[in-house]
């Protein structure tokens, strides 16, 4: 009988992509955007991912997957989450950017 390799977990998050973010994320996404965040976000979905590390699941309608950008993205609804939201860093986040299309633009995994 041949050998197979074991088959790799999948990464936390999303396995289907769609371009609706879901109710609640889209009323995160509008408090974040007020607060002065970027206009393209229209949904933000906080997560318990593996062990309790916060996974963060971000819709936009911007196409741009410049990682300078993703940055700029990264850094203000993560400052929005912790000043507004709570948001506690401890062991990290992981964070899923979905662009307009349903399509995954970047992965995040900050975990120690």
């Amino acid at each position: 009988m041949p050998h197979r390799p074991a088959v790799p977990p999948k990464p936390p998050g999303p396995t289907a992509t769609t371009t609706v973010a879901p109710g609640a994320a889209a009323q995160l996404a509008d408090r974040y955007r007020r607060s002065g965040g970027a206009h393209e976000v229209y949904g933000i979905q906080r997560k318990s991912g593996p062990g309790g590390v916060p996974l963060l699941i971000v819709w936009t309608h911007n196409p741009d997957e410049d990682s300078g950008r993703f940055d700029e993205l990264k850094d203000s609804i993560i400052s929005f989450l912790m000043r507004k939201e709570d948001l506690s860093l401890k062991q990290g986040y992981l964070m899923d950017v979905f662009g307009p299309k349903g399509a995954l633009q970047h992965r995040l995994d900050t975990r120690p």
